[in-house]
């Protein structure tokens, strides 16, 4: 114990200074377990603040070195996106105006789907298939983008309908397109176009405050590595999915905005 309180001193004539009892008091106070809600009357919700507060931020961690996506050596076209105005003096950029590279970028693109028809004139034939089934490359100089088609409406079907984890998503996309797809393209992909989808969540929303019977329950879930909970509430014609890290009846009134159906159902 002795060498435990030198290690917390950052001078060892202040222990030495100390009286008895002001010694007892602090050896006492070390063995003291950290208040929680086990330990004290401290509610459960504190707990899970101070995880909170104390967890790692998600994404990258300072000094790490970012990785990217290398750009294709030979790609099937390439498009030069330049301004036509200055956005300060709203000026026209010229043809001789002095440019600068910003960036270049890879836009890649599944390839459209084909069909072939043949017939019988005297005996059976085909057509030939004109458009191949390939890859298709651009390289852009002002934005990243992936397709709608290739990373969007692809991308969150499998991984909310068919429940795809972002490793298995990755896997997917290397192993039906030869895309390598980071993790952090898939979460930015997902918050782009969570847009698209404010309007629905408000008619299904609009919905639920509605109806004259609901089922709700929730469920543990990790986010950034801190425990949260899902919560789902549903009606005969929507299905509402709230995140939070209360399980408190704060959410249920966000949620319902003050609407109280006839009936409401729960597994308590």
């Amino acid at each position: 114990m002795g060498e435990l309180l030198i290690q917390d001193s950052d001078d060892r004539d202040d222990l030495q200074r100390l009286s008895k009892d002001d010694l007892i008091e602090l050896v006492l106070r070390l063995q003291r377990p950290d208040k929680t809600s086990r330990t004290s009357s401290k509610p459960p919700s504190t707990d899970r603040k101070e995880r909170r507060e104390q967890a790692k931020p998600g994404g990258a961690q300072p000094g790490h070195e970012g990785h990217s996506r290398k750009l294709c050596e030979t790609p099937d076209a390439v498009e030069d996106h330049e301004p036509t105005h200055c956005p300060n003096c709203l000026g026209a950029f010229g043809a001789d105006a002095e440019r600068e590279l910003t960036g270049e970028y890879d836009e890649i693109e599944l390839p459209p789907f084909s069909r072939s028809f043949g017939g019988i004139a005297g005996s059976p034939f085909a057509a030939s298939i004109a458009a191949r089934r390939r890859r298709r490359l651009y390289r852009l100089s002002q934005w990243e983008r992936l397709s709608a088609r290739a990373s969007n409406a692809l991308a969150i079907y499998l991984k909310t309908r068919q429940a795809l984890s972002y490793e298995r998503l990755q896997q997917a996309f290397s192993d039906l397109f030869g895309l390598t797809i980071s993790q952090g393209a898939l979460m930015n992909m997902f918050a782009r176009t969570a847009r698209a989808f404010e309007e629905k969540k408000g008619q299904a929303l609009a919905v639920l405050r509605k109806a004259s019977f609901v089922a709700s329950d929730e469920t543990g879930v990790r986010i950034e590595g801190v425990n949260a909970y899902h919560w789902v509430f549903c009606c005969k014609s929507a299905v509402v999915h709230m995140a939070d890290f209360t399980r408190s009846a704060e959410v249920v009134r966000k949620t319902m905005n003050g609407h109280q159906p006839r009936v409401w159902s729960s597994d308590r």
